[in-house]
């Protein structure tokens, strides 16, 4: 059986598309959605500005092996958000300045790690949004290990393929399946919409309790 799998490019999720989500707040969505969201232990390792949206390139690596990621620069696309499955590997960092240059440079929008990073000031400075679980000074290495290229990958305990449409902002990071991608847009757009309707109510000085109906409910049960 050959070390390395390699699947097919993913087809790319529409310009337009991508461009409705970037107005939308992730925890907007999180008001009605429960699936798809990483786990909340993947943070940016720098505030990231707005909502990130693109299509997924999926890698997975194994332990201290690098080897897979490092060919994958070579076939990201402008657009594109690379997510690593560390294969349960949290020791080694796999993504560190040179590599988060390589990715930017290559086009990729963000990362998506499920391990650690290292060398944080420097992806900083590269301007790569990465979300990861933590720093490590202990890297990976190319030793032709073997490792997976756009194959359905597992990343902070969610499925994703590639083509699947990432989403990311400062609260976390949310991967939609391509069949999802209208509906959930059309959905997310009329929440959003709505967002902060209350305030001017709130300032006028009626409560929070009585314009949710949270009183109410209160009320009804003493």
């Amino acid at each position: 059986m050959q070390k390395y799998q390699i699947g097919e490019e993913p087809e790319r999720i529409d310009p337009a598309i991508i461009e409705g989500f970037t107005g939308i707040e992730i925890a907007t969505i999180g008001h009605f959605r429960h699936r798809g969201f990483v786990n909340k232990s993947l943070r940016p390792i720098a505030s990231v500005e707005g909502t990130i949206a693109g299509t997924a390139i999926t890698v997975a690596i194994p332990g201290t092996d690098s080897t897979m990621l490092h060919h994958s620069l070579s076939v990201v696309r402008p657009g594109d958000v690379v997510v690593i499955d560390r294969l349960g590997d949290d020791r080694h960092a796999c993504v560190g300045g040179g590599v988060a240059f390589a990715a930017k440079t290559a086009g990729a929008i963000a990362v998506v790690l499920d391990g650690p990073c290292t060398d944080a000031e420097e992806i900083i400075e590269v301007g790569l949004p990465v979300f990861c679980r933590g720093i490590s000074p202990i890297t990976s290495r190319l030793n032709d290990l073997g490792g997976a290229l756009n194959k359905p990958v597992s990343c902070g305990n969610v499925p994703v393929l590639p083509g699947d449409l990432v989403l990311l902002d400062n609260c976390g990071v949310l991967v939609v399946p391509p069949d999802e991608i209208d509906a959930l847009l059309e959905r997310a757009t009329t929440v959003q919409s709505r967002m902060g309707r209350n305030r001017p109510r709130i300032v006028a000085g009626e409560k929070l309790g009585d314009l949710s109906g949270a009183s109410r409910m209160v009320a009804s049960d003493q």
